[in-house]
């Protein structure tokens, strides 16, 4: 048996200190910014093991074993034995963040102990921002490094090359749900979303819808489509989800591929200004101008009172969608099956149609909304065919040039 070197209580700076060969260690379960001297410095100063696995939802015996394990055989050999190890990391959006943890905290007490002292997983919630995600991403080029199952709404994250883009160039990632069929709701006539590579899973979308003001059109009719909210009369009359990137980022993209250019200048000359989602319910309590359209998340307009000057509007050509991916290792596919899964389930499919009002993809969840509501999706043609992080940065300087 091991010896145990450290204590619980010790810092990660002391034990990294005293250590060194632990550092690859640390950056294997998450701890990128050890990565960087004078992070290791600061912030493994302000840390102690026990908050560290905590906050990873580590096993700490089972990583206590494999610390004194790395220690004793200088890092090398048992860093390679930790590469068993899974790592799960993700941005949930924030209605269901709770539900599905807990039904994963559920389902993982049910699991055998071998795949229970292997996981580590970090499932943050959209509104701490994706900047602690960029910044370990960037510059990072061993597949080892990122996490073995990942999971966040949006398109930068996942086809920015200089992100996680690169790595599906290089083939790292399959589809492994074994969803032969998509829900007939994004698998249809109109709509596909199944990547035809096989590379990355999907298990539902954030639609974006209109909250309109009725109090502030002025006689101006309500708008029915995306193409309306691009004519003069809304000008200085629509707000944004600027501070939800993955739903901002999905708009400017799919009014590029729509509209090009000029439909990117005239969406922001319409700009009102950005708001988060459960401001734009209760903007019309505000005193003075108000917004008169509001470009939010589906799950948002429910919080609207029924009656009353604001009325939720189902855009006619389709709510534009952000997509949730979930992206798994193929090298590691026999060890994430059971995990990718669980995520994959109706159980998970049900927390994000009812509880988030996010439909799934699961072909046996009933998304409970009529099909006249259908979609906008950017395609996957087009994805492949551009480059996406460089088209996202683009489509923002021309909005910014203009507002």
């Amino acid at each position: 048996m091991s010896k145990n070197y450290v204590t619980i209580d010790s810092t990660i700076f002391d034990i990294t200190e005293k250590y060194p060969e632990t550092i690859e260690l640390f950056i294997s379960i998450g701890f990128e910014t050890l990565k960087d001297e004078q992070l290791r410095k600061t912030f493994g100063k302000s840390i102690d093991l026990k908050t560290a696995l905590s906050l990873k939802h580590i096993d700490s015996e089972g990583f206590m074993q494999r610390l004194s394990q790395v220690i004793e055989e200088d890092g090398k050999e048992a860093v390679k034995e930790d590469r068993n190890s899974i790592r799960v990391e993700g941005i949930l959006p924030c209605p269901i963040k709770i539900p599905l943890i807990d039904a994963f905290n559920e389902w993982l007490d049910g699991q055998e102990k071998e795949l229970k002292s292997s996981l580590y997983y970090d499932l943050k919630a959209a509104s701490q921002g994706i900047d602690w995600l960029r910044e370990c991403m960037e510059g990072e080029d061993n597949p080892d490094r990122i996490p073995d199952v990942f999971m966040s709404a949006g398109f930068d994250l996942f086809f920015d090359k200089a992100l996680i883009g690169r790595f599906k160039d290089a083939g790292i990632f399959e589809d492994i749900t074994d969803l032969q069929h998509f829900n007939i709701d994004f698998e249809n006539d109109s709509i596909d979303l199944r990547d035809p590579m096989g590379q990355y899973s999907m298990i539902g979308v954030v639609p974006a819808i209109f909250l309109v003001n009725t109090e502030e059109l002025k006689g101006k009719p309500i708008p029915r489509s995306w193409s309306d909210l691009l004519k003069p009369d809304y000008e200085n009359s629509i707000s944004l989800p600027m501070s939800d990137l993955d739903l901002f980022n999905a708009i400017l993209l799919n009014i590029y591929k729509s509209y090009g250019e000029e439909g990117i200048v005239k969406l922001a000359k319409n700009l009102f200004k950005s708001m988060h989602p459960a401001e734009m319910v209760h903007s019309h309590k505000q005193a003075g101008h108000r917004p008169a359209v509001t470009i939010m998340p589906y799950f948002f307009s429910k919080m609207a009172k029924q009656r009353g000057p604001m009325k939720a509007v189902w855009p006619l050509d389709g709510a534009i969608i952000s997509p949730i991916f979930l992206l798994s290792k193929k090298n590691k596919k026999k060890q994430l099956k059971p995990i990718v899964d669980f995520f994959a389930s109706k159980e998970v499919g049900e927390i994000l149609a009812y509880t988030g009002k996010f439909p799934s993809v699961h072909p046996q969840v009933d998304n409970m909304l009529s099909k006249e509501h259908s979609y906008i999706w950017l395609g996957w043609d087009f994805i492949n065919k551009h480059d996406i992080g460089e088209l996202i940065r683009d489509c923002m300087n021309i909005f910014k040039n203009v507002v």
